[in-house]
């Protein structure tokens, strides 16, 4: 009888056990950010890692935007703009970005002086159609004005200007990626050809001040779900 009792308690600890690691490893799909009632970002994995996707219900738009490894920012992230949207990672060098409703997403980086990681920043603000990252040293970075400079565009003229040193140079189009695909160091742009570019010019100094903004200020994920 003992015996017995012995198998049932070690066949039940199995089963428990066995249920255990089952949960641990059940993937869950959660909201973590809201940025109105119709758009919100959905993150599908584990202990708040996996796949990142963007979902827009008016426009009946659903992307993914990370297939694995995405972890939730964990600062300031307020995004306004719907058609153009910026969103970190918690600790990569860039950010994905969608200048079509969500629709599609490249990545922009972070450009002039030292390159920072998002666990520097202290806050991203995206209002209309530009991104302010302002980082944990006050440094701060945007993205160019929201619009393309013709001579840069394919077929276009190009730019020609004059260099620090009094020399003549030329700036081939179809060389410029667009806009609001790099956040420049306001501090760096003027030693960069960008400088010359009708999209960099009067930078801000400051991220804006968004006022009745119907989304959430940080990402939330619960990682016991």
């Amino acid at each position: 009888m003992k015996m017995i009792s012995r198998i049932a308690a070690s066949v039940t600890g199995v089963l428990i056990a066995s249920g255990c690691y089952a949960s641990a490893t059940e993937t869950t799909t959660q909201v973590i950010y809201r940025y109105d009632d119709h758009r919100y970002l959905e993150l599908k994995g584990i202990n708040c890692e996996g796949a990142l996707w963007y979902t827009d219900t008016k426009r009946r738009n659903k992307t993914i935007i990370y297939f694995d490894r995405y972890r939730p920012f964990n600062q300031i992230y307020i995004n306004p703009s719907d058609s153009y949207i910026v969103v970190p990672d918690l600790d990569g060098i860039g950010q994905m970005v969608s200048k079509d409703y969500g629709k599609t997403w490249d990545v922009a980086y972070m450009v002039g002086g030292s390159i920072i990681n998002n666990t520097e920043i202290n806050s991203i603000v995206v209002a209309d159609n530009r991104a302010y990252l302002l980082a944990k040293d006050e440094r701060f970075y945007v993205s160019s004005a929201p619009f393309d400079d013709p001579r840069m565009m394919s077929g276009g003229s190009g730019i020609d200007y004059t260099n620090d040193d009094g020399e003549k140079r030329h700036i081939d189009s179809g060389s410029y990626a667009g806009w609001g695909l790099a956040f420049a160091n306001i501090d760096y742009v003027n030693i960069y050809a960008n400088k010359y570019f009708s999209n960099w010019q009067n930078l801000p100094k400051k991220s804006p001040v968004v006022k009745s903004y119907q989304g959430w200020d940080h990402m939330k994920c619960n990682p016991d779900l």
